[in-house]
């Protein structure tokens, strides 16, 4: 058992208290309120909460790990550039480079406060062995709790799409291994630490056929649906010109809305497009640092919201973020929100809110993270701020989503420590350092 107290807590659930305790009981969250904790009975930990903030763990709603080792490329580039860049580069990935890029994204991401990430894995090389595997097992390694996503593509060059033919598979191929790989991974019991996901990559790269036959496999199999969309002004062009329609349109089509589907991106969309999202219920994992960085523009996330689309955050692939924080997401979240909307377009509270619950009802995991109440899987960040960087800031939270980053005092992940005082405890994050670059190099070499 583990009592934290004397941090302000922010439930994300409606309540804060501004010196409070939580009582973790094994994996779940047994008390919340204000004050001392209650004392239980047998052997506990006391943590002094003193000086920090106390939220939910951040929920990473969209990332491609393996991208840790190819990060620093194309800087400067449009998103299709970009991928024409990577792509050969990404060719070259297999177990290992696999494994030790997803270990160090994942560490990375558990030194900034999340205890929860997807991954959206869709390059699968003819001679790269077991990719999802590699995935698994390093998130099991770090400690996260794991939504990994089985991605495809089945739409080369040759046929009008964007990767080349040597990365893409045949749709057969991709339904066989997406049904091996819900069956090996996914785990729909309470509390779980991997669930599996099905994944066609976007509308440039998938046909119509592969996307039609993952949503209804998926739907067979009980598990949800994501993919990219409408991230880019390109892409809407795309569809116009080989579909006659726009991306939201496209996909609606083939059965790709409701509340078992989240879309990574979703820019550019228009009125109808909003609207659509908004009542079936679809998701949106909103990344505006990679948004940003490729140049790709700004969600409508107040729009949305106000529709009743389900918005999250994520930090997308780290070749397109190389700074991974999911803190960024939060900030950057609100400071575009608020530059295209004004100042009350999105609070920090809500921006918190996106970051935390908002992920989690995107993966369908809101009745056991995303809030503090009891009950809860206990994925919890204590934020230390009581520093120079924070310790006058008035409102903890502004300090927190406006602030630069804490240090992260504690982060659980089912009651578990993964971090403490800053540190990683699960890897040693200076090994993981070295491998990574030493697979960066190895993968440049490689694609020369």
């Amino acid at each position: 058992m583990i009592v934290i107290e004397g941090a302000h807590v922010v439930t994300v659930s409606g309540r804060e208290y501004p010196d409070g305790h939580v009582v973790i009981d094994g994996d779940r969250i047994a008390a919340v309120g204000p004050g001392p904790a209650p004392r239980p009975d047998g052997e506990h930990r006391v943590v002094d909460g003193r000086g920090c903030l106390l939220t939910p763990g951040l929920v990473n709603t969209h990332h491609h790990l393996y991208q840790w080792v190819t990060r620093g490329l194309a800087v400067d580039a449009t998103l299709f550039e970009w991928l024409r860049t990577l792509y050969p580069v990404w060719a070259g990935i297999d177990e290992h480079a696999v494994r030790t890029g997803a270990t160090g994204a994942l560490a990375h991401l558990a030194r900034s406060g999340t205890t929860t990430s997807t991954d959206h894995h869709y390059v699968f090389p003819r001679e790269g062995g077991d990719l999802l595997g590699a995935l698994v097992t390093a998130a099991g390694e770090v400690g996260l709790r794991f939504h990994p996503t089985r991605g495809s593509m089945d739409l080369g060059r040759s046929a009008g799409g964007l990767p080349p033919d040597h990365v893409v598979e045949d749709l057969d191929a991709v339904l066989t291994a997406s049904a091996e790989a819900v069956k090996r991974w996914h785990d729909p019991a309470p509390g779980a630490m991997v669930r599996v996901a099905l994944a066609p990559c976007s509308p440039f790269s998938v046909t119509g056929e592969l996307m039609r036959a993952s949503a209804e496999l998926g739907r067979e199999l009980g598990v949800r649906l994501h993919t990219h969309l409408a991230e880019t002004r390109d892409e809407v062009d795309f569809c116009r010109e080989r579909f006659g329609c726009t991306p939201t349109e496209y996909v609606a089509d083939l059965g790709w809305t409701g509340p078992d589907v989240w879309f990574a991106h979703a820019v550019h969309l228009d009125d109808d497009a909003v609207r659509a999202i908004g009542s079936t219920g679809t998701g949106v994992a909103h990344c505006p640092t990679s948004n940003g960085r490729l140049g790709a523009g700004i969600a409508r996330i107040r729009d949305l919201r106000d529709a009743g689309a389900v918005v999250g955050l994520g930090v997308d692939g780290a070749a397109s973020n190389e700074s991974s924080l999911m803190l960024d997401e939060v900030r950057h979240s609100l400071l575009f929100a608020r530059a295209v909307g004004g100042p009350t377009a999105l609070g920090v509270r809500e921006a918190l809110e996106m970051g935390t619950l908002g992920g989690a009802r995107v993966l369908g995991r809101d009745d056991e993270i995303g809030s503090i109440e009891p009950g809860k899987l206990a994925d919890l960040a204590l934020w230390r701020l009581d520093g120079l960087a924070h310790a006058d800031v008035a409102d903890p939270v502004a300090a927190l989503v406006l602030g630069s980053p804490p240090p992260l005092e504690l982060l659980l992940v089912g009651g578990r420590p993964v971090v403490e005082h800053d540190e990683v405890l699960t890897v040693d994050t200076e090994a993981v350092a070295a491998a990574c670059a030493a697979v960066h190099r190895d993968l440049l070499e490689k694609a020369t």
